[in-house]
């Protein structure tokens, strides 16, 4: 029977070589001159942590490495923007959560959407992705068609297409 995997994915190479380039981008910009500014990668979350001394600089900071994320082609629906800790002394941190496969919700919504286009395929949760199965292999096109004209808060990718 054919199959594919819905998965929504951020490569994490793509993320380092944008957090590369911001770090780059801040070396050279004069308004960051003097600060102590870090941007650095949480290997066991894959979050990206943002440090700088002047709390009102954190804008400008997030924005350099926002920018360089979407240029990098990351969809910026799977990063979580929390909400940034200032110090009394004016420093300030924030983390930008890189969101890896769907979390419970997501995936009953989208199986919930899946189950309302009336076809013959079933979709079954597997670790943080969904597997849709189905006899006819238009029928699996109608379903990636339909879930591609939906918002689910997440960026979808369908993986492991096979006949």
């Amino acid at each position: 029977m054919p199959s594919f995997d819905v998965v929504s994915e951020v490569d994490r190479m793509e993320v380092k070589n944008a957090v590369d380039q911001s770090l780059r981008e801040l070396a050279s910009r004069f308004d960051f001159k003097g600060l102590t500014t870090t941007i650095e990668i949480d290997a066991k979350t894959g979050s990206i942590l943002l440090t700088v001394d002047d709390g009102a600089q954190m804008k400008a900071l997030r924005e350099i490495v926002i920018g360089k994320l979407a240029k990098r082609n990351i969809d910026l629906r799977n990063i979580e923007q929390k909400d940034p800790d200032i110090s009394p002394l004016g420093h300030s941190r924030q983390e930008l959560a890189i969101k890896q496969g769907l979390d419970g919700d997501k995936a009953k919504e989208i199986n919930k959407a899946i189950k309302a286009l009336n076809l013959k395929v079933q979709a079954s949760l597997q670790d943080r992705q969904i597997r849709v199965t189905g006899g006819k292999r238009d029928d699996l096109q109608k379903v990636i068609a339909a879930l591609r004209a939906g918002d689910y808060g997440v960026a979808l990718a369908f993986k492991n297409f096979r006949d």
